[in-house]
């Protein structure tokens, strides 16, 4: 298994588009940052916190994500996440993280990921699709 550090941190940056926003998404009827794309940009970022830590075969899943969504960002305003992994136990990693549009804080959240094999992992949703047919 690798070896994964706390305190491993990721960042992410992104310009609001149309597709980010709430009215694209259909979670709601305005033109602003949607809560999914946030809750994109805070995984990516946990993605990004283990770049160049795991082994080949390894990837990570999201497993949780308890957010918050503390503020509104137009489109056009850059955004910003960063995750720290905070706790490893066993296959579960544990991430803080926090996001800002160029004025404010916007969210917060507590999110779980699980180390996985990645050709395991696959070849089980393959064959979960298999016995649904």
């Amino acid at each position: 298994m690798s070896e994964l550090q706390i305190g491993f941190s990721g960042e992410v940056t992104r310009v609001v588009t149309e597709s980010d926003t709430a009215a694209k998404w259909g979670s709601g009827l305005v033109p602003v940052f949607g809560t999914p794309s946030l809750v994109g940009l805070m995984e990516a970022a946990a993605v990004q916190a283990l770049t160049g830590h795991l082994e080949e075969n390894q990837t990570t899943v999201g497993g949780r994500i308890d957010v918050r969504h503390l503020a509104a960002t137009p489109v056009g305003m850059q955004v910003r996440a960063r995750a720290e992994l905070t706790a490893v136990e066993g296959r579960k990693l544990i991430f803080q993280i926090e996001a800002w549009d160029e004025s404010e804080k916007i969210g917060e959240a507590l999110h779980e990921r699980f180390l996985i094999d990645k050709e395991k992992f696959i070849a089980r949703a393959k064959a979960k699709r298999l016995q649904a047919e």
